[in-house]
């Protein structure tokens, strides 16, 4: 793996790697975009990891700019390398269930004994500790028991998931926020800590009014479909060739009608106000869509944001990366892969102004083969050829 992280703003920091699934590998993502020296480490023998194929494109894009150590942690031998290794790092990640790791000896307890400026990082289910902390969990169940599947989907059609993992995806960048808190804060102390957040806790802070709705008003908020939740009109309306969203802010009201000749809801008593628009919202879909489908797609897109009417496609994902918008964002970006050859990954979203990340610096590494820097590893932490030859043979490494 090619070293090349100088002036990245996290070219400093080592972390080591100890998740697998989803939420965990996105939390050292962040890490590692900003050049975080990662190495990720893997049981001997498990080469294509736990979502499936190696070469796969999940794998490929969740796992980008790290390095694959072979590790059996297991055994007495592969955490004393594990001990090694943490001694120096920054930041250990790990997404196992509470128990496994105190199991593995590879707990918060036990590395800052040996390191204690080490951050140490933990997603889990449902939390470290309470009546759920030893159940299994994946996004799935964090979205039913957060409430999510219940807000979302058409009214009265039953519960339904996002067609996204949103609470992995989630948990993973409050982690890597966590990290980034806590290495700031160790400036100041010198001392690390542990930082943890849940699938459980990201699916409700992520629904965040919905969830206000309840504990500010104990109103339990319905779904909603392709509408916006609590504003009329503001969601998904069918045109010629389609369909489009038309978002328009209550201030935005009279402009909207008068743009899509719709004058004559101004005067209508069902739609007079806020609160009657809201109430009367399958009356008031009815009436925009009687005048929105007779014109195609594009016609009310440019038409509406030409009014400053917010206004957008609904698009499949071959289409997303063929808008020109989204081309010129840069979000997908060209990395090579050892595996897969130069391919196009999610880059990130984010950008600074003097220290670009690693895609924009076109530093960028595909994901790392099985066990591929296993031996510079352990060279760059004093082993010896003989060293490493003796732990491929036990099977350590």
């Amino acid at each position: 793996m090619v070293d090349n992280r100088e002036g990245q703003v996290l070219s400093h920091i080592k972390v080591l790697d100890l998740t697998r699934a989803r939420a965990g590998p996105t939390a050292v993502r962040q890490l590692a975009d900003w050049g975080a020296e990662v190495v990720k480490i893997e049981t001997p023998g498990d080469g294509n990891g736990d979502l499936g194929q190696r070469h796969g494109a999940d794998f490929q894009n969740l796992h980008r700019n790290k390095e694959s150590l072979t590790l059996d942690l297991k055994s007495d031998a592969g955490r004393k390398i594990f001990y090694r290794l943490a001694k120096e790092t920054d930041v250990v990640v790990e997404n196992m269930r509470p128990g496994v790791k105190h199991r593995l000896k590879v707990d918060y307890d036990t590395l800052k004994e040996i390191n204690p400026r080490v951050v140490y990082a933990s997603i889990s289910g449902f939390g470290q500790d309470g009546p759920f902390a030893e159940r299994p969990c994946l996004d799935q169940i964090a979205q039913g028991m957060g409430g999510h599947m219940m807000v979302t989907g058409e009214p009265g059609t039953g519960p339904m998931r996002s067609g996204a993992a949103i609470s992995d995806m989630m948990a993973g960048v409050l982690c890597a926020n966590g990290i980034s808190l806590a290495l700031l804060e160790r400036e100041r102390s010198g001392e690390g800590q542990w930082v943890q957040t849940s699938l459980l806790e990201a699916m409700i802070f992520l629904l965040d009014f919905q969830a206000a709705r309840w504990l500010v008003d104990e109103e339990v908020p319905p779904q909603g479909g392709n509408h916006h939740p609590t504003i009329a009109p503001m969601g998904a309306f069918r045109t010629t060739d389609g369909y489009i969203n038309i978002a328009p802010m209550p201030y935005h009201w009279e402009t909207f009608c008068r743009t899509a000749e719709l004058d004559a809801l101004l005067d209508d008593p069902r739609f007079e106000s806020f609160d009657a628009r809201y109430e009367n919202r399958p009356a008031l879909i009815e009436e925009i869509e009687k005048v929105t489908s007779t014109q195609p797609s594009v016609y009310w897109i440019e038409t509406l944001n030409d009014a400053r009417i917010p206004c957008g496609p609904i698009y499949a994902m071959d289409q997303v990366f063929a808008d020109p918008q989204i081309r010129h964002s840069g979000i997908a970006k060209k990395v090579t892969s050892t595996g897969r050859g130069e391919i196009e990954i999610v880059g990130q979203p984010l950008h600074l102004s003097r220290t670009p990340n690693r895609h924009d610096a076109a530093i960028a590494t595909g994901a790392p083969e099985f066990g591929e820097n296993t031996i510079d590893v352990l060279q760059r932490y004093g082993y010896s050829d003989d060293d490493i030859a003796a732990l491929q043979k036990d099977g350590v490494v």
